[in-house]
């Protein structure tokens, strides 16, 4: 516990020096696009790994990343573009979806060209196991890496190694282009070595906050803004059980996806996605926050009208700032929660992407 408290101490005093953000920094530019976007009822649209393949395809070093499943369906691009920074960590080429990370880099330096948004979530391995972020065989784990834990200096190579790479986008005049980080998310659950039942209350919010005051303070990455996402399945009380404070979070997010057979689980998830987002308001403007839906989706659309009888109906009357669907995979069959041309729901989804108040970039 004194190692825990340490690390709070040391957090609040490197935080108290972060809350005075200039205006000007790229993640407050950001943040106040979206504002302006959600004040006009807008509400983007996005996908993960949106340029780096799609479900028969995939892209090559050398080739212009504006390619996606989307695109090739609507005709539009999505307006937000998800990447994951696992593997970061380990200094290698590639992320953990054999993602190179330079390529990364291009695609989304020429999505926020296009006028697009960037959110990375990060997947990292588990740092005292040497499994991946699914492996929960051990409760000591962010303890191990918060000051005075066995694999804290570990930990924080694998900080220095993220931030040296979220510091190297830049547009074409040298300046940082805003980036939505994710870490640590989908806590309420259990499936990541970070999750609610593999550390206390108290060491998540010490493993937060040393995040945010290496990136920030540390290494003064003025254009991350700080997203926190919880699964779904909570209330509200457990939704912000482990919120990390005003001062250091941007974005309430949630990541919720439908599951079981269709039709029977549509109006499941609608309705739970609805009383979420509820209670996501209420919150977001008692704690002055813009909300986003941070991941969502049905894996393979087997429900030919899924984006305007399940989707479009629980999202409509909610003050989104955008909503991301999960990636589609060339290499696992099946894996994929956006259409692609000649799957069952490529027509709604048109119908889905003609909406007025569904954001999408040319």
């Amino acid at each position: 516990m004194k190692k825990i408290l340490a690390t709070l101490s040391f957090a609040a005093a490197v935080l108290s020096a972060c809350t005075d953000k200039d205006a000007s920094a790229p993640a407050d530019i950001l943040l106040s696009d979206l504002r302006a976007s959600v004040e006009e009822g807008k509400i983007l649209f996005g996908q993960q790994d949106a340029y780096m393949y799609g479900h028969s395809w995939r892209a090559v070093q050398g080739d212009r990343l504006d390619r996606s499943d989307v695109r090739d369906v609507c005709g539009k691009n999505p307006a937000v573009l998800g990447l994951d920074l696992g593997g970061i960590e380990l200094s290698g080429p590639e992320n953990l979806d054999g993602n190179p990370f330079a390529m990364m880099r291009q695609a989304a330096i020429e999505h926020y060209s296009r006028g697009g948004i960037v959110t990375f979530s990060w997947h990292p391995r588990n740092p005292l196991t040497g499994g991946d972020s699914w492996d929960v065989s051990s409760d000591k784990v962010v303890t191990s890496v918060l000051e005075g834990g066995e694999r804290h200096g570990v930990f924080m190579q694998w900080l220095s190694a993220c931030a040296d790479y979220l510091d190297t986008f830049r547009d074409a005049d040298g300046k940082r282009i805003p980036l939505i980080f994710r870490p640590w998310h989908e806590h309420t659950g259990s499936w990541f070595w970070w999750g609610r039942d593999l550390c206390t209350e108290e060491e998540y919010l010490a493993l937060w906050k040393l995040t945010y005051g290496y990136m920030t303070q540390e290494r003064g990455l003025d254009n991350l803004v700080w997203a926190y996402s919880p699964g779904a399945g909570v209330d509200a009380e457990g939704y912000m059980e482990r919120y990390p404070g005003d001062g250091i979070v941007d974005i309430l997010g949630l990541d919720c996806y439908q599951y079981g057979e269709v039709p029977a689980s549509n109006a499941v998830y609608s309705e739970q996605l609805k009383e979420t987002l509820s209670f996501m308001e209420k919150l977001g403007e008692e704690h002055g926050k813009t909300i986003a839906l941070t991941e969502t989706g049905l894996e393979g659309l087997p429900y030919a009208g899924w984006w305007t009888e399940v989707l479009y109906p629980a999202i409509k009357d909610c003050p989104l700032a955008y909503v991301l669907v999960w990636r589609n995979a060339s290499d696992i069959p099946g894996h994929f929660y956006a259409p692609w041309p000649g799957q069952e729901s490529e027509d709604d989804f048109r119908k889905f992407a003609a909406v007025g108040n569904i954001g999408f970039i040319e």
